[in-house]
């Protein structure tokens, strides 16, 4: 359903995943596509489908939001289903970049209401340092990709500007808010709760519970300088984050 928007010069188009006659009338005409979804259970099947229908509408050139160190035999089912789905890319003839971002900077954003209540947030994380990532940044690269050439057949691997441990972001939040923030590691066994008691789905938690376990094993501190590559501006740092987004951890 093709309908007008509020963006000058930008036709919206409802697609729905689950729908493949859906997906083809959204791609009738288009040559360039950013593939990304929310993350279920179905998010497998659904980006699959999604690249076999741009295949098959003539689609050129495919921008895809990764995770940093995707793998088909990873413990982590969000990097097990992404790394098939860039084989799958990869495989279908159409020309691709892939991204890899890693931990978003606006994840903490989930936390927002224990912050404004307790001062605190919780994670099962330890002393794990995490390559935060601002999805300023991750769109700035996809909109590159999507817009120009020169980016084709390959893939990067997007980190901010230095590896912080929840401590560290804790102490950062500290300064710009201008009130101690407090960062609470918990049991896994409690996070899960947590999150079950958000309404979140059970796959989605315990992919969750999988990426913390990822991050405590280390496995998220890796700096790339991909980003200042492809913009020629540095990665945001968490510092920068804190202060633009200041009035949403305020009272």
């Amino acid at each position: 359903r093709r309908r007008g928007g509020a963006l000058p010069g930008v036709e919206f188009v409802d697609g729905d995943f689950e729908n493949r006659l859906s997906l083809q009338r959204v791609l009738r005409g288009i040559d360039r596509a950013f593939l990304v979804t929310n993350s279920s259970e179905r998010v497998e099947t659904q980006q699959l489908g999604f690249v076999r229908e741009a295949r098959e509408a003539g689609l050129r050139h495919i921008v895809y939001l990764s995770q940093l160190h995707a793998a088909k035999d990873s413990p982590v089912r969000f990097l097990r289903y992404h790394a098939v789905v860039e084989e799958a890319i990869a495989a279908s003839g159409m020309a691709y970049t892939i991204l890899r971002p890693n931990l978003f900077m606006q994840g903490l954003l989930t936390f927002r209401s224990s912050i404004l209540s307790e001062d605190r947030f919780f994670a099962p994380m330890e002393q794990a340092r995490v390559s935060v990532v601002d999805v300023r940044d991750i769109a700035a690269v996809a909109a590159l990709a999507l817009t120009q050439t020169g980016y084709e057949g390959k893939t990067y691997d997007l980190t901010g500007p230095e590896a912080l441990a929840q401590a560290d972001i804790a102490g950062q939040l500290t300064r710009e808010l201008g009130r101690r923030i407090l960062f609470t590691d918990i049991p896994e066994a409690a996070m899960r709760q947590t999150l079950l008691s958000w309404r979140m789905p059970e796959w989605q938690v315990e992919g969750l519970i999988e990426d913390y376990a990822h991050y405590r094993r280390g496995e998220a501190a890796d700096l790339s300088t991909a980003i200042q590559d492809v913009t020629g501006a540095p990665p945001r740092s968490f510092a920068e984050f804190a202060r633009d987004y200041r009035r949403a951890f305020s009272p």
